[in-house]
């Protein structure tokens, strides 16, 4: 029977079994290596608030902790949360990550070669 992808959409190479993981969406089992994992990084307290507590604060340098947060979705929330996107059979075989943009960083543009 034909494969729709090479590692069966898991990544559990060599390993018989792995722990379930319940989707941070709709609460489906899910295996940790077929769920689709993110990391989320924010401020406790949103942007329009951060300067009004600033203000408001006795001390002057604090910095306010982060929220660290790590989702777990079924392939069927990730799909429909717009997290991941089905790709063409040619585009599965592309196996190297997609660009990643980092709010408040510049991305560097690539050198453009001359043309002969």
């Amino acid at each position: 029977m034909t494969k729709k992808r090479r590692n069966g959409g898991r990544n559990k190479n060599g390993r018989g079994h792995v722990k379930f993981v319940r989707c941070s969406n709709c609460g489906r089992c899910c295996p940790k290596d077929k769920s689709i994992k993110k990391f989320i990084i924010r401020n406790i307290v949103e942007a329009a608030a951060l300067r009004d507590i600033g203000d408001q604060s006795v001390y002057k340098s604090y910095i306010l902790p982060k929220l660290y947060v790590k989702l777990h979705y079924c392939v069927s929330c990730a799909i429909h949360s717009k997290v991941v996107r089905n790709r063409s059979r040619e585009d599965r075989r592309i196996r190297t990550p997609p660009v990643r943009g980092i709010p408040g960083r510049q991305r560097q543009q690539p050198a453009q070669k001359a043309n002969k």
